[in-house]
């Protein structure tokens, strides 16, 4: 990463674009349901720096970079794509959803600091900052 500034926050990650998640086949959906990672095989650290949010190691050993303009919206909830059966009964294991103007990105799903054995991630107080920081 060039330097663009002390992160405001930072946490690891795990992640899948929409069109990954909806070209799982069945035996991923049903092996996710002991490993998360099976489903979301992306993985590195979330950066939030005062002017951009980075996904490290998104591809190819390359990062994911957006701007506030790229973000159209930042969420959690459940979806046809990943569900309460994969994501755990609890609430606390809704995925973050970026909605970006990134052609190779589109649609970000991300569990941050997801800790298996309980389902739980810290998507909902990212889905917060992340929403306060696109307020600028």
């Amino acid at each position: 990463m060039n330097d663009i500034g002390t992160p405001l926050a930072e946490a690891d990650y795990i992640g899948a674009t929409a069109h990954e998640l909806r070209e799982k086949r069945a035996a991923a959906k049903i092996a996710a349901g002991v490993n998360q990672r099976t489903l979301f095989q992306r993985r590195g650290r979330i950066v939030l720096h005062p002017d951009l949010l980075v996904l490290t190691s998104w591809s190819d050993n390359s990062d994911l970079t957006l701007t506030r303009a790229d973000i159209a919206g930042a969420e959690t909830r459940f979806t046809h794509l990943y569900g309460r059966f994969l994501g755990g009964l609890l609430n606390a294991g809704q995925p973050l959803i970026l909605n970006t103007s990134e052609a190779s990105a589109d649609e970000v799903y991300l569990l941050i600091n997801h800790r298996g054995f309980l389902e739980t991630t810290d998507d909902r107080a990212w889905q917060k900052r992340i929403e306060r920081w696109r307020r600028g």
